[in-house]
């Protein structure tokens, strides 16, 4: 009995083949935007705070030249 069992294995054994590996793996394929809502909803607030920081950063700039400019 150990015996059947143990060529049964080893059939099966045999039977497997061993995973193929990707033929293009220098593609990967392109993400799908599945929903598109729920990006915007995200990335809109961070847009928002985005354009606020360059805003932010242009003002200082000037205020750093205006304060050179005056001899500070």
């Amino acid at each position: 009995m150990r015996l059947v069992l143990i060529l049964a294995s080893l059939v099966l054994a045999t039977a497997c083949d061993a995973p193929k590996p990707d033929p293009t793996p220098d593609t990967v394929p392109e993400p799908q935007a599945a929903n598109t809502e729920l990006r915007d909803a995200i990335q809109a607030p961070l847009d928002k705070a985005r354009a606020v920081e360059d805003t932010q950063a242009k003002e200082e700039a000037e205020r750093q030249r205006t304060l050179e400019d005056a001899g500070g």
